[in-house]
């Protein structure tokens, strides 16, 4: 299917591993590979989705990794594995305000498929006083949305550590900022030249 919406076209990755959800929450159960393009002028997005087999395939066939979007985008942006889950999710809260909104925006377009889900919260060990109620407010909403919850505090520094820590918990979605999408895109080249990538952890990541 040919998609012409100009937000596909600000991605390094092939058209066939794209599609786009238009809505303002997913529906349950929520497949992402069955996303279409329902571009209207006008119209935006809620989410871009791309295929993290086909991914990885593509980063095969590089000299060296790019950055899945040419440019930053205000469009959230889901890397699925072909058996994504949101059955245990993993959120990254850095301590900041946009980190407050990329989970509060999370939760909105995906609450109808997280009320069963087991969630982790990680954030740093240290967080200024002026953050701390924020904070709470995060734990509590991601609380209140899911049926398990737990906070944990660790200074990850890279997105290789959230891979590590998820990977080890089974841990089914990432939840985390585009900052991290070029060194994701260098762990998944990484993984895809040994060939050793586990596919069963989806990325979801957002501004």
């Amino acid at each position: 299917m040919e998609l012409n919406s100009p937000y596909i076209q600000r991605f390094e990755l092939p058209e066939a591993v794209l599609g786009e959800f238009y809505g303002k929450e997913v529906p349950e159960p929520f497949v992402p590979s069955f996303t279409e393009n329902r571009f209207t002028a006008g119209e935006s997005p809620s989410l871009i989705t791309a295929d993290l087999s086909g991914t990885l395939t593509w980063l095969q066939q590089l000299e060296l990794p790019k950055p899945f979007e040419r440019e930053g985008g205000a469009i959230p942006f889901l890397l699925f594995s072909p058996h994504f889950s949101t059955g245990h999710l993993l959120f990254h809260y850095d301590g900041t305000s946009n980190s407050t909104e990329l989970i509060k925006n999370f939760i909105r377009l995906f609450g109808n498929s997280i009320q069963d889900s087991k969630a982790t919260i990680i954030s740093p060990s240290f967080i200024p006083k002026s953050k701390i109620r924020e904070e709470q407010e995060v734990i509590e909403l991601v609380a209140s949305s899911t049926k398990e919850t737990s906070f944990i505090k660790f200074n990850f520094v890279n997105i290789g550590d959230f891979c590590s820590y998820g990977i080890d918990h089974n841990c089914t979605l990432l939840v985390t900022t585009k900052n991290y999408q070029a060194d994701l895109a260098e762990v998944l080249f990484q993984f895809s030249r040994r060939k050793v990538w586990d596919v069963g952890m989806s990325f979801y990541l957002s501004p």
